[in-house]
C-alpha cells in the first residue's frame, strides 16, 4: 500500500538524544528508507531490517529504546519476533498492519505490542506514536526509581472510578490497571477529560490520527469496542462509554 515518502517538519523539538535507538523491521525498501529518514530527522538512530531473524540477532547483540514491526513478512513475521523478544525484553513496539488486518492486530496486542498504526499511514502520526511510548517508559523508569515526576509534567485524570495517568500512561477502573495502547489511551483521554461532551468520529479521527491521513468510521468505532472490552474484563458492568448514534460518543456522567 502506498506510503508518503516526504519527511515531516517537526512541529516539536527532539527528544533528548544520547540517542535514542530506534529498529525498523519491514520487507518493504521503500518504507525502510522514507521512515528511516524522517526518524533519523528528528534525531533519532536507525537500524532498519528486511528480516526478522536478522533483526532479532541485531537486538541480542544490541539492544534498542523501540522497535517498529511490520506484521506481514516472509520468513518470520512480525508476531513471531514479537513473541520472541517478549520473552526477555519489555522494549516498546509498535506494529505496522495492513488496513484489513484486524485479527492480526488483537494477536499483536495480545502478545504485547504496545500500539499498532494501519498502512497507509502519516509519519506524523508515527513519530507522535513513539514519542509517546517513550515518555510513557521513561515515566516508569523514574517511578520505578522513585524519582518525582517531572517539571510540568500532565496531572492524572481522576472521573469517578477512572483514574488516567497520561505520563505513566497508566490506566486504573476501580483500582484495577487496565492496559491499553496509545491510540486506546489518547481517545479514552479526549472522551473523559469532557464527561458528557459528546465527541464526534471526526473529531476522534482527527485526534488519533492527524489531519492529514484517512480513515473510515469503523476505525474509530473498532478502537472503541476495544476500549469497551478491555474495560468490561475489569468490571462486566462498566458503561461509561456511550455511542450517541449518529452524533459519536461521551464519557458519561455520573
Amino acid at each position: 500500500m502506498a506510503l508518503s515518502v516526504s519527511v515531516p517538519h517537526s512541529r516539536t523539538m527532539p527528544m533528548p538524544t544520547s540517542q535514542r535507538s530506534i529498529v525498523l523491521v519491514d520487507d518493504d525498501r521503500n518504507i525502510l528508507a522514507s521512515v528511516s529518514l524522517a526518524l533519523e530527522a528528528e534525531g533519532f538512530k536507525v537500524r532498519s531490517f528486511t528480516d526478522g531473524a536478522e533483526a532479532l540477532r541485531a537486538l541480542a547483540a544490541e539492544p534498542a529504546d523501540l522497535a517498529i514491526l511490520d506484521i506481514k513478512m516472509p520468513r518470520m513475521d512480525g508476531m513471531q519476533v514479537l513473541e520472541r523478544l517478549r520473552a526477555s525484553s519489555a522494549m516498546p513496539v509498535i506494529f505496522l498492519t495492513s488496513k484489513d488486518d484486524e485479527v492480526d492486530e488483537v494477536m499483536g496486542l495480545r502478545l504485547g505490542a504496545d500500539d499498532y498504526i494501519t498502512k497507509p499511514f502519516s509519519q506524523r502520526l508515527l513519530i507522535e506514536r513513539i514519542r509517546a511510548l517513550l515518555r510513557r517508559q521513561d515515566a516508569n523508569r523514574a517511578a520505578a526509581a522513585g524519582q518525582s515526576p517531572a517539571v510540568g509534567a500532565e496531572p492524572a485524570l481522576v472521573r469517578g472510578d477512572l483514574s488516567v495517568d497520561p505520563e505513566r500512561h497508566l490506566c486504573t477502573w476501580k483500582g484495577l490497571p487496565v492496559v491499553l495502547t496509545v491510540t486506546e489511551f489518547m481517545l479514552l483521554k479526549a472522551l473523559a477529560q469532557r464527561p458528557g461532551l459528546v465527541k464526534s468520529r471526526d473529531q476522534l479521527m482527527d485526534l488519533a490520527y492527524g489531519e492529514s491521513i484517512y480513515v473510515d468510521d469503523r476505525t474509530i468505532d473498532s478502537h472503541v469496542k476495544r476500549l469497551r472490552k478491555k474495560f468490561k474484563a475489569v468490571d462486566p458492568e462498566f458503561s461509561q462509554i456511550e455511542t450517541l448514534y449518529g452524533l459519536g460518543y461521551r464519557f458519561k456522567e455520573k
